[in-house]
């Protein structure tokens, strides 16, 4: 098939940027006005806002409720990009949708997002429903037969989530395929010995492939993928997994509009080498998927000494 259109959610304002930490310790809606302009002019379809916590940095619920009667309305004087409101709580989501205005908007806000770990799931569809949002629902947890959820290991786990999701998303919202938007999880390829790359493909491939899921959006968090691989190398990796993910049928990306949204062609040698890699993490007759995610990842690390 012929690749998608890429829609991006520019992920600027996060606080894993150092932009955006700067602009949350200060509490400068300034600072995130310039990143709305800049993720704006490079041409991103929204623009997610997540005020949340990191490993760097601890951020109380209700330090982001008390900011975002501030900071929402600032964004929106500067673009009119739609907005994805990232957070688990539905606190957060609520107190965003009073500061939103969607007349100011060119699109449909986002939730993100739904997942089988998440509180209050009846609840953040409601929330979507009422405020005519777009959904991102998170498909790399799944749920167990006794009721619990867990981390998807194949393809069926990932595709079966999907399916329950929409028709949650039908039934009680009535929002329909086209404004769902699936992330079927990304792992690192500097640490990804338990296939999840290629659980990724796959399940991209698979829900591209049933008929009752035609109009779905599929995305990822593009910056996981190269997490742990050399800096030098990270834009290109990132680039590099575009090709594959949006071949497959990938249309949307969370990622950052400074560097990696265009995809690399597939003749260049790094996709080439990404497919060898991935392939080698295919568990062949005999093994174990520990034997082969190790063979997948010796064969990255060839990579990796070889472009050092």
């Amino acid at each position: 098939m012929n690749p998608p259109k890429l829609q991006i959610i520019g992920e600027l304002m996060n606080n894993s940027y150092g932009r955006a930490r700067k602009a949350w310790q200060a509490r400068n809606v300034a600072g995130y006005q310039e990143l709305a302009k800049i993720q704006t002019d490079l041409e991103a379809s929204f623009l997610t806002l997540n005020i949340d916590g990191t490993q760097k940095l601890s951020v109380t619920l209700q330090e982001m409720l008390d900011f975002l009667p501030r900071v929402i309305p600032a964004i929106q004087e500067v673009t009119d990009l739609p907005l994805s409101f990232d957070n688990p709580d539905v606190a957060f989501h609520h107190e965003c949708l009073k500061h939103y205005n969607p007349a100011k908007s060119k699109g449909r806000a986002i939730l993100n997002s739904i997942s089988v770990s998440r509180k209050n799931i009846s609840e953040m569809i409601h929330v979507a429903r009422d405020h005519d949002m777009n959904v991102i629902v998170m498909v790399s947890e799944c749920l167990m037969p006794d009721g619990s959820h867990g981390a998807a290991k194949t393809v069926d786990d990932i595709l079966n989530t999907t399916k329950h999701f929409v028709s949650l998303l039908h039934k009680q919202a009535g929002i329909a395929n086209d404004r769902i938007i699936i992330d079927p999880g990304l792992a690192p390829v500097a640490s990804d010995t338990g296939g999840l790359i290629n659980l990724c493909l796959d399940s991209i491939r698979a829900i591209r492939s049933e008929k009752n899921l035609e109009g779905i959006h599929i995305s990822v968090g593009l910056s996981n993928f190269a997490i742990g691989a050399p800096k030098p190398m990270q834009v290109s990796l990132e680039r590099a997994f575009l090709c594959l993910a949006m071949e497959a049928g990938m249309d949307f990306a969370l990622s950052n509009p400074e560097k990696n949204t265009v995809p690399m062609s597939k003749d260049e040698k790094l996709v080439q080498d990404l497919i060898r890699i991935l392939e080698e993490g295919r568990v062949q007759p005999g093994e174990t998927q520990e034997d082969s995610g190790f063979r997948q990842l010796d064969t990255f690390m060839e990579l990796w000494a070889d472009e050092t």
